[in-house]
């Protein structure tokens, strides 16, 4: 393994395919520990789809116990607090494997093992762990985590609830409100943030549900998905809570919901994957069974199309997050290497990744929402029904966009953590962007490439879409400076193009590794589909950067960027995309499943 890049460096170094992991790198473990999951998701929660559309939040609590039982539950949580210990990619495999039958389901795995576990496993100290932390991995106890109030949504450091000391200095009293409390109807343990005093910043508390202890709670939220997901909202009215179920420091809850937040977004991504695989998957079985005009639909050109782009955001998304993933768990080693405790690893680790996290969030929970769009218009009037898949499917994506922080909240951090990362120094991005300048200002080259080695021309484009985002960004700094938070619709144009980079070129190299150890004739596919999402990758970069650049540029600086950004988007080869759908579906439709 070459030296492990920076969180944010995809941008301004070059990754060789060698560098990355792939789902085909999966080991023998976790190849059975995903067996092992599939194997729980279609016995215990597709089987019972009809259970959870129908808000049966008892069973959703009872799959919880039986995934506890099973060691679901633990996958990251340190053995000395009885949970597996396992790596960040194991707990991508298990989010990803275990959420795709039923949103439901998901968001009370993903309220408990992240939001609701992983604060006490990461900021508690050891008698705190020692409590609760075992019971949480078991699936004896459930957690919810109570930050979200009614005036305090993304931003969630304005919150009102209170947290007052009593007089003997032993308790402190909560009083507020929380709303979207996920795990709520069945939880044993909160994650509350409240406000001491006048403090600027939120201070989180262990709190143990106990009615008796001025907890109160709303009637089930009547939601567009997520049915049988325990929503509602939570009230404190003076709870008292032991003064050494403070979590972390006096002010650190911000920070706290912040990295909860990045460790949330990557795995959010993760949880979308499999139901991607599942949509497309019935949507191809669907189109080979369903026939008009005496003819399968799946022979439709129409059909056809929508099945290819499916398949390829599928498949596009398994290969940023799990890159994602393994780049995580490589800092995280690295960090233990170096001394560093399990608490500051893990934390540095994801924080590191920030950008790649939030640029997952809103990529994959996209794609999902418009693969299972795709499968119900497969499924024509059939989709609007209940009775398929679709429907609840499409329903539950929806609440993608919004966890972990909006698509547009993520949209704008991912270039602001950029940019200041680039301040301070940790990622490079001045010099490659005085070099796009300087290129802007010479000659082109007229000579013609060789471009005969697989993906040698795909990968020269991912580099000038790299350049076509060094150059809106950098014009965009230079001309608002630290006024750049305010332009929020630029910030979200040039969002889009840094989010197609990392997801076209996660593609193209996830597919060269597989291409150098299968050999290309047997990765056809495959290749098919990364040339896919690039070409639509080009189109999106080209888009926004015209639409970024006339927003700010003007007269001679805008004609030299607008032509700059022509040179960057141009293939030398253009691809037929008509021919590599027809690739990709040829082989879905012959093996009656998303097959890769």
């Amino acid at each position: 393994m070459s030296e492990i890049i920076r969180g944010g460096q995809f941008l301004v170094k070059e990754t060789k395919c060698e560098d990355i992991f792939t789902p085909e790198d999966f080991t023998e473990e976790q190849l059975m520990m995903r067996d092992s999951v599939k194997e729980f998701a279609d016995k215990e929660l597709w089987a019972h789809k009809d259970k959870f559309e129908k808000k049966d939040y008892a069973y959703t609590e009872a799959s919880m116990r039986k995934a506890g039982e099973m060691g679901f539950l633990g996958i990251a949580v340190p053995e000395a607090y009885g949970g597996l210990g396992m790596g960040f990619v194991d707990t991508c495999l298990v989010c990803d494997y275990i959420s795709g039958a039923t949103g439901s389901f998901s968001t009370a795995f993903g309220a408990h093992t992240g939001i609701g576990t992983m604060p006490i496993t990461l900021y508690g100290n050891e008698e705190q762990k020692l409590k609760y932390v075992p019971k949480l991995a078991s699936g004896e106890w459930f957690g919810a985590y109570c930050l979200t109030e009614p005036g305090a949504g993304s931003d969630a450091n304005s919150g009102k609830t209170k947290a007052v000391l009593t007089e003997d200095g032993k308790t402190y009293l909560i009083t507020g409100q929380k709303m979207w409390i996920s795990n709520a109807g069945f939880c044993s343990v909160f994650i509350v943030f409240a406000r001491i005093g006048d403090d600027k910043n939120i201070t989180g508390f262990i709190v143990e549900n106990d009615s008796a202890n001025g907890i109160s709670m709303g009637e089930e939220e009547h939601k567009l998905g997520i049915r049988a997901s325990s929503t509602r909202q939570v009230f404190f009215n003076e709870t008292k809570v032991p003064v050494g179920n403070m979590l972390s420091e006096r002010g650190n809850g911000f920070k706290i919901a912040m990295n909860s937040l990045n460790v949330g977004r990557i795995k959010l991504a993760a949880a979308c994957l499999d139901a991607q695989r599942r949509v497309t998957s019935g949507a191809v079985k669907y189109a080979n069974e369903r026939v008009q005009f005496n003819t399968a639909i799946a022979q439709f050109g129409a059909v056809r199309y929508k099945l290819a782009e499916m398949a390829t955001s599928t498949y596009a998304g398994e290969s940023a997050t799990y890159r994602a993933a393994k780049a995580i768990e490589d800092r995280i080693n690295a960090r233990f290497a170096e001394g560093n405790s399990h608490q500051e690893a893990e934390l540095k680790g994801v924080e590191e990744f920030a950008i790649e996290c939030s640029i997952l969030k809103v990529a994959v929970s996209e794609d999902v929402q418009n693969c299972a769009d795709e499968g119900i218009q497969i499924f024509g009037g059939m989709g609007f029904s209940e009775d398929t898949p679709m429907e609840s499917a499409w329903r539950d994506a929806r609440i993608a966009r919004i966890y972990e922080g909006t698509n547009e909240i993520n949209r704008m951090l991912s270039v602001g953590m950029l940019i200041k990362k680039a301040m301070k120094g940790h990622v490079d991005l001045l010099g490659p962007a005085s070099k796009v300048q300087e290129e802007l200002m010479g000659i082109p080259s007229f000579d013609t490439p060789d471009f005969t080695e697989l993906f040698a021309e795909e990968k020269a484009i991912v580099i000038n879409l790299k350049k076509a985002f060094l150059m809106v960004a950098g014009g965009a700094v230079q001309k608002f400076g630290p006024d750049l938070d305010s332009h929020q619709q630029l910030l979200m144009a040039a969002a889009d193009m840094l989010i197609e980079v990392y997801m076209a070129e996660s593609t193209i190299l996830r597919t060269e590794k597989l291409a150098k150890r299968e050999g290309e004739d047997k990765v056809q596919e495959q290749i098919a589909m990364a040339k896919l999402y690039l070409y639509k990758a080009v189109d999106i970069v080209n888009q926004k950067g015209k639409e970024s650049i006339i927003s700010f540029a003007e007269g001679d600086e805008q004609r030299m960027m607008l032509m700059g950004l022509r040179r960057f988007t141009k293939y030398t080869n253009m691809p037929n995309v008509v021919a590599l759908r027809e690739t990709i579906t040829s082989k879905l439709v012959a093996e009656n499943d998303y097959c890769f």
